[in-house]
């Protein structure tokens, strides 16, 4: 069976239910532990979904299962103004609030498994979404004022990546390991009501309302983590660029003819044990989205939408910086919490095509736990809030219409309450 049709059962059975992610479009965090702690896990495995983040990690976890399901509420939408309350000479007339929150609840599923080889090698596998954007304006402004007849309602886009990730990690010595995770990716993309910019593409007819497409791609993760002194863990990780397969479907939509690879990220972290009972943790991830074209480049891009070197959703590049507390209770308890911070991609001229994709939140907050049953399994539990962030456009209207007045401003805040479960073996 190949990867494609082994991706899609399991995107129908749920494992990558789209949902739009923290960091952009990536999330914040894998596996239930490391999302209490902000996401936080180069230089602190916790579980088997620790190749997610570093493979090195899957080593020191030795053997074990782990499955979860994060419940995801993402709260998302734009206000224009200045464009007239109706078409007018130069004037579009969409002024009004748009709430893209067609679709509110999002159900992620993750599962690792982790066997010990020997007391130096490990293989196991991470399964887990990578992360996504999801909007339905069921009251488009693609639709209204000066677009009226050239856009439908509901508008919107809905995308999700998943990573099946096999991976060995090796101890050299007792203090050190290195990891290798070969991440096998699928995606899949659908748009709706986006004919308004059809005058901007160079293929409307793959352009937008072609249902579902799908694609497969193949990159690579390693990953050290080390021992540096009897309380400090560091780690290092690198992600390759994940080269995917085109979305035929829409070649009119997104640059170079429908690709849409996902980029390259590494970061470091260290954790701290500062007395037996306490652990403090934090990684930088650097998530470079300025490396793909149909993210990174501007709308005003040299050509069309679809184009070898066409418009774009204008991305930059993304440092994360996360910081972590777990604190081991006794009595089979141990808390987590944490807080990450980044400078949100989109810029403001930027904001009225990423009315699809407002991904703009900066700051999360994170509270977990996990309590050991009596057969030695444990049940996780793990909150994020990110917090209200509005990015107000300067000449974005202009910029994506060829001249037309008015400003669009993009708003987004996050919930997210997930449960996990873990086997020691």
């Amino acid at each position: 069976m190949t990867l494609k049709k082994i991706a899609a059962l399991l995107a129908i059975a749920g494992i990558a239910s789209p949902a739009f992610a923290t960091n952009g479009y990536f999330a914040h965090g894998y596996g239930m532990k490391a999302l209490g702690m902000a996401g936080v896990g180069i230089a602190m495995p916790q579980d088997s979904l620790a190749a997610a983040t570093n493979p090195a990690g899957m080593v020191m976890v030795g053997d074990r299962l782990d499955v979860g399901l994060d419940w995801f509420r993402p709260t998302r939408g734009a206000d224009i103004s200045g464009t007239g309350t109706a078409p007018g000479p130069g004037q579009l007339g969409i002024d009004g609030s748009y709430d893209g929150n067609g679709k509110k609840n999002f159900f992620i599923p993750e599962f690792g498994y982790n066997k010990m080889l020997n007391s130096n090698l490990s293989l196991g596998v991470s399964v887990y979404g990578n992360g996504g954007m999801n909007t339905q304006y069921d009251k488009s402004p693609f639709a209204t004022g000066a677009f009226t007849g050239a856009g439908t309602n509901p508008a919107g886009v809905d995308l999700m990546q998943l990573f099946v990730a096999p991976t060995v990690a090796y101890k050299i010595n007792a203090d050190h390991a290195v990891g290798l995770s070969i991440n096998l990716a699928y995606q899949r993309f659908k748009a709706e009501g986006l004919q308004a910019f059809g005058g901007m593409s160079s293929d409307a007819s793959n352009l937008t309302n072609n249902g579902y497409d799908s694609s497969t791609g193949y990159g690579a993760r390693i990953g050290w983590t080390g021992r540096v002194a009897p309380n400090v863990t560091l780690g290092a990780t690198y992600q390759t660029r994940t080269n995917m397969g085109k979305l035929d479907k829409y070649k009119g939509l997104f640059a170079e003819q429908g690709d849409f690879d996902i980029p390259e990220n590494y970061g470091a972290g260290i954790a701290v044990k500062v007395m037996p009972q306490l652990t403090i943790a934090a990684d930088v991830e650097q998530i470079n989205y300025s490396k793909i074209k149909s993210i990174a480049n501007s709308v005003t891009a040299g050509g069309p939408l679809g184009a070898s070197n066409g418009a774009g959703f204008g991305w930059r590049d993304m440092t994360v910086l996360k910081l972590g507390v777990s604190y081991d209770l006794g009595r089979d308890m141990v808390l987590r919490a944490g807080f990450s911070h980044a400078k949100q991609p989109i810029p403001e001229k930027e904001t009225f095509f990423n009315i699809l994709a407002p991904g703009v939140v900066q700051d999360h907050l994170t509270l977990g736990g996990t309590w050991t049953l009596a057969n030695k399994s444990e049940l996780t539990v793990g909150y994020m809030h990110a917090f209200k962030k509005t990015v107000n456009g300067s000449g974005s209207v202009a910029a994506a219409t060829g001249g037309a007045p008015g400003e669009a401003n993009l708003r987004m805040y996050q919930d997210s309450l997930g449960v996990g479960y873990g086997v020691k073996f």
